[in-house]
């Protein structure tokens, strides 16, 4: 896996935990002319809009989910908004970050730790826009 970014190594990272846990992938790397979502992935009641962030263990920036912004956050609901006049469901939509930290040396693919942050941010009344 040689010459994998770290934010595509996280992202399969996450899309590894999510399938572990039940969800099932919809869609990765969405994007818009508003923005993107990392993944979207879906299980028995919830559509997940999920941000990914990843970063090594001695990073001296913010923690991953500090990263997602007031300004990220409102790029992913215009996306997720997008997606959903486009793919209807019946699905509770959920707006998700997972946080990844790795360690120096070892492997993009091997996660130090994993924290899978449900309603990480609120979305408002998301179905009204509908």
């Amino acid at each position: 896996m040689a010459g994998i970014s770290k934010g595509a190594a996280g992202e399969v990272i996450a899309a590894r935990f999510l399938r572990e846990h039940g969800y099932d992938i919809v869609a990765v790397n969405v994007r818009s002319r508003l923005g993107e979502v990392d993944i979207i992935a879906e299980n028995d009641t919830t559509i997940a809009f999920v941000e990914v962030k990843t970063r090594d263990e001695h990073a001296l920036s913010e923690s991953p989910k500090e990263a997602v912004t007031r300004d990220k956050q409102e790029k992913i609901k215009k996306t997720a908004m997008l997606y959903l006049q486009l793919n209807k469901t019946k699905l509770q939509p959920r707006f998700d970050v997972i946080e990844i930290v790795t360690s120096a040396g070892d492997s993009p693919l091997a996660a130090k730790s994993i924290h899978h942050l449900e309603n990480a941010f609120e979305t408002g009344d998301l179905r009204a826009a509908f």
